[in-house]
């Protein structure tokens, strides 16, 4: 068992001034994984000023000492890399395959995309008599999720190092285990007392004070809409930054001339993916309404090709991370069908021949209408509505119609076509034909879906303030 009961603050492992601890729970055992501390305000408080300590001289460093720093991370985090794969199965219960070829190893792509970024940023240009200047933006409260632990950990601390700012992580209580190691990591990388600061803790214990910290100059937040505000009213009285990524429904529109193996199979099986935990899941299905039948067999089939089960095994697809998570799951799968829609497979209740863990059938819902629940609310679990369409102006209405707007799918044969459709899709990220893994692409949404973008050189901008120094470059007398 991993008891984690210490925080890492101005260098150095401290036990936190009042000490309560947090079983944390295996999801595919419901057993008792390992203790964390929970932090306070006062824990906050000692951070925020170690914090702005180191500010005044990390800020000031090159860009080939930051570049040197970065590399030396990424060293030592290939040192722990089959570590950090095993914790991020065991908190969250990511099947052993997916932590090891995604979960875990994405943290390198932060790092390294950092590093390229780094090498050739602009932090200053002239133009005329003026100088304008990107520099660090300060103090920065990072507050992540559990659904990719260093996913969100790596794209928030490695641009925030990169752009020279000192920094506060509070990772999620629920999965907390990859984001100790991460502090391991970076203490043995020589990252300066100070810079780096992790306090475990919950949203109001933690999070709240550092949202609400005078010393902490802005807020990157990753989970919920519903926290996401919380974290912006409590960051308000300060006048702080709050970059935010929050909640998705995105939709999916399977044009009538996309391959519709590849397409409607794929969709689905994408959602399964980290048992359907990804808030840019495209959880929602847009198909022509006359090949309905067609698509629901594809999808059946998907559906159920995909194995449940121990996530240390050969299974696509493990539990859910919580029991909370669990019953939210099962009661949306059950208004669906109290709603009316097709279940075409899965359904309420453990999946067959499992009777322990949080895991959840792989569920799609057919004849969904953009009315109900199940098309509306965020699911956050592998459940797809499949929606039908009568032409490409309703698909493209009702993909819009949802109050979030982080990612979008469009398939389809005709590429010019299929550019139309994304270009009138409001989400901040839209992919064509199945198109993805871009480390510099933009990261980030509309509407409820957040603010702020992260990954690659954008990720910087949240981390920099702009300076314009007038009369840098005297005007030559004429």
């Amino acid at each position: 068992m991993r008891d984690y009961l210490k925080f890492y603050i101005d260098g150095a492992w401290v036990d936190p001034i009042t000490p309560k601890t947090l079983d944390v729970i295996n999801p595919a055992t419901e057993a008792v994984a390992g203790r964390i501390s929970l932090g306070s305000a006062a824990d906050v408080e000692v951070a925020a000023k170690a914090a702005r300590k180191a500010f005044a001289t990390y800020s000031l460093t090159s860009r080939e000492e930051r570049l040197d720093l970065l590399e030396r991370i990424v060293a030592e985090y290939q040192k722990r890399y089959g570590e950090i794969a095993d914790a991020i199965t065991e908190e969250m219960g990511a099947p052993a395959s997916l932590s090891q070829r995604a979960q875990a190893a994405i943290g390198v792509g932060h790092l390294m995309t950092a590093i390229a970024v780094l090498r050739t940023y602009q932090f200053e240009e002239d133009r005329g008599p003026t100088r304008i200047v990107k520099e660090p933006i300060g103090v920065c409260g990072l507050i992540t999720p559990w659904n990719w632990p260093i996913n969100q950990i790596a794209c928030k601390v490695a641009p925030a190092l990169a752009a020279g700012c000192t920094m506060i992580l509070k990772p999620s209580e629920v999965a907390p285990f990859s984001g100790y190691l991460w502090a391991e990591v970076m203490h043995a990388a020589g990252v300066p007392a100070g810079v780096f600061n992790l306090i475990n803790g919950d949203g109001p214990g933690v999070g709240a004070a550092i949202a609400s910290h005078p010393e902490v100059d802005m807020v990157s937040f990753t989970g919920s809409t519903r926290a996401g505000v919380e974290v912006a009213k409590a960051a308000a009285p300060t006048v702080k930054r709050v970059a935010q990524e929050l909640g998705g429904k995105s939709p999916n529109i399977i044009l009538d001339d996309a391959d519709f193996e590849s397409a409607v199979g794929g969709g689905v099986k994408h959602v399964m993916q980290n048992s359907g935990q990804s808030c840019n899941a495209p959880t929602r299905m847009l198909v022509p309404s006359k090949r309905m039948d067609e698509v629901i067999a594809i999808a059946k089939a998907a559906a159920e090709s995909v194995s449940v089960g121990d996530p240390k095994g050969n299974a696509q697809m493990g539990p859910v991370v919580s029991d909370v998570q669990w019953n939210k799951i099962q009661g949306l799968i059950r208004k669906g069908i109290e709603e009316g829609a097709t279940l075409v497979t899965g359904g309420p209740g453990l999946p067959e021949g499992i009777e322990k863990g949080y895991f959840v059938k792989p569920t799609v819902f057919a004849n969904v209408t953009n009315d109900m629940t199940i098309a509306k609310e965020e699911i956050f679990g592998p459940v797809v509505s499949i929606l039908g369409y009568e032409t490409v102006d309703e698909a493209v209405s009702v993909g819009n119609d949802t109050e979030y707007g982080l990612a979008a799918y469009v398939s389809g044969t005709d590429l010019a076509k299929a550019r139309a459709v994304a270009s009138r899709l409001r989400a901040g990220q839209v992919s064509i034909n199945g198109g993805g893994g871009d480390m510099m692409a933009p990261f980030g949404g509309y509407k409820m879906s957040g603010n702020g973008r992260e990954w690659g050189d954008f990720g910087f901008t949240e981390f920099l303030e702009v300076k314009a120094v007038l009369g840098y470059a005297p005007v030559a007398a004429e």
